[in-house]
């Protein structure tokens, strides 16, 4: 038998669907520092077309998983209703775990499952892989100088496209599954991006709909406007029904200056005559095809959690800060049912990163 490599982490990755794809290609880059002892999915047809690793095993019981002591992390890749209890389960095991956004399908169950790993001390992070990518590194990093000066106002658009074949997938878009449409499973990206520059507003007023475009329960269309304490105001518009699919866009304007990403690029004005640029244009996956994307910010999340383990230090996406953007989102759908501009109270203001 052979016998673990004291070097690298050991792992599971649980789930085996159409999300699974860019973690096992990572975690192929990343070899040398983990290994994938066992891969979960809940059939053997699912697990059939899954290619593991050399010496990993498959499983359609997750106990195999939680009852094996060599396994210190798990990567959660199932839909998000399942998220609490697996995550509950495997810190209670002792595993480290990674989870695949969202959190989970509503606030109070994503909180409970931050809560779990932190009494159970074990790490938790999150899968918003647009933190990690080069350009967005430079823009946090930009901020922390003060060069650009205080927020004036902030703009997200997330312009996608999603045929009616996608949403015919049985739970796709559906409130019990995934907790609902376009903001929780698409907009969430570019949303948590935004609000770990300008942090969280004060209050939300929102309003989302289903579009003519789509048969499906959650919504396909929303827009909403923040507000923050100094005065500034954000205003977000997510769509599922842009055809073909346009890159995202995240604008901020400052006393000193402005800053715009565009799929993975940074344009950087300054009143003073400097410019930056930084990063390049790269596909979100905002088309038909919704695997469309390199994984290598997917890379950079797996490489720092499985760093933040072996160091016993905070992963660079944690999963009290990814409770955040779902106060946001679930704030847009409130407003939009009931109105009325929704007040994010003050308690539970959760610094985003």
């Amino acid at each position: 038998m052979k016998r673990p490599d004291p070097d690298r982490l050991r792992l599971a990755v649980i789930g085996a669907g159409l999300g699974s794809a860019p973690h096992f290609q990572s975690l192929e880059d990343l070899a040398s520092e983990a290994e994938v002892v066992w891969v979960y999915g809940r059939s053997a047809e699912r697990l059939a077309s899954v290619r593991t690793t050399a010496g990993s095993r498959k499983t359609t019981r997750l106990e195999d998983i939680l009852e094996d002591a060599s396994v210190q992390a798990v990567l959660v890749l199932t839909p998000p209703n399942s998220h609490l209890d697996i995550v509950r389960r495997a810190a209670r095991a002792g595993k480290h775990v990674l989870v695949e956004k969202p959190l989970e399908i509503d606030l109070n169950r994503a909180n409970a499952l931050v809560e779990a790993c932190e009494a159970s001390d074990v790490t938790l992070a999150v899968m918003l892989q647009h933190r990690m990518r080069d350009a967005a590194l430079g823009l946090k990093a930009l901020l922390g100088t003060g060069e650009l000066g205080q927020l004036v106002s902030a703009a997200a658009s997330i312009r996608w496209w999603r045929p009616q074949s996608y949403y015919n997938e049985p739970g796709r878009g559906t409130l019990a599954r995934d907790g609902g449409g376009v903001l929780i499973t698409q907009a969430i990206h570019t949303l948590d991006l935004m609000l770990s520059f300008t942090g969280l507003p004060e209050r939300v007023t929102g309003i989302s709909s289903t579009s003519p475009t789509h048969q499906m329960e959650g919504e396909d269309t929303a827009a909403a406007l923040l507000h923050y304490a100094g005065g500034a105001v954000a205003v977000v518009q997510a769509t599922t029904a842009a055809y073909p699919g346009f890159p995202e866009r995240i604008e901020l304007n400052f006393t000193r200056g402005s800053a715009t990403l565009e799929s993975g690029e940074l344009q950087a004005v300054f009143m003073n005559g400097k410019t930056m640029t930084l990063g390049a244009r790269q596909a979100s996956g905002g088309g038909a095809n919704p695997m469309a994307f390199s994984h290598a910010a997917h890379r950079a999340v797996l490489q720092n959690f499985i760093r933040a383990v072996q160091s016993g230090t905070a992963p660079a996406v944690t999963g009290r800060s990814a409770l955040g953007v779902q106060q946001v989102i679930e704030a847009i759908m409130e407003s939009s049912r009931t109105g009325n501009p929704v007040a994010l109270h003050p308690a539970a203001v959760i610094p985003v990163m």
